[in-house]
């Protein structure tokens, strides 16, 4: 077998004479933006600012982005004049971008609901646990009914609640707690 050697292919020299320019800064290429008035919980606004549009055709809105910087848990269309919000941002879980396409240019009214923070829920049950607690144990000193005796552990002389009542105590509690809600926010707004 023989090994056959190809001749190295020659350069044009007309080729190598011009220099192409492909530097990245003499590239401009204006990226659409529209212009988002950002409100929480349709108060503000607290940022007006300029987005970008990205995705394919360069006509969805960075949603994830905005959510993150701005700690929110949810976008909505909103109108300033009427404090109701429209309908949610809906966006691709896998990229951040909205699903429906904005035109560049435009100004665009947005309403956000922050995150929920874990610690303010859990004082105000703490609290109020202790509260309804403190409660049924003066309740218990002062009148002592049969069955309040028989639900105690003493040990050393001390009342204990049996597991079973604060279980029940919780669970009215938290249900109670997340019934009134949005009927007092509502009562209280107007």
């Amino acid at each position: 077998m023989e090994m056959q050697m190809e001749e190295p292919v020659k350069a044009n020299p007309s080729l190598s004479s011009e220099k192409i320019s492909l530097n990245p800064k003499s590239i401009k290429v204006k990226v659409p933006e529209v212009e988002i008035h950002l409100f929480r919980s349709g108060k503000g606004p607290i940022d007006v600012f300029q987005s970008a549009l990205g995705g394919w055709d360069q006509d969805r809105l960075e949603v994830y982005d905005i959510l993150e910087k701005y700690g929110l848990k949810s976008l909505h269309a909103f109108h300033p004049g009427s404090k109701f919000r429209g309908v949610s941002i809906r966006f691709s879980p896998k990229n951040g971008r909205s699903i429906f396409p904005y035109t560049p240019g435009v100004s665009v009214y947005l309403n956000g609901e922050p995150k929920d923070s874990i610690v303010h829920p859990i004082t105000k049950i703490v609290i109020g646990i202790a509260m309804i607690i403190f409660v049924i144990a003066v309740l218990a000193r002062e009148s002592s009914p049969e069955w309040l005796k028989r639900s105690f552990f003493n040990i050393k002389n001390t009342p204990m609640f049996s597991p079973w009542i604060l279980t029940c105590i919780v669970i009215v509690f938290t249900r109670a707690r997340k019934r009134t809600k949005d009927f007092l926010m509502k009562k209280f707004n107007r």
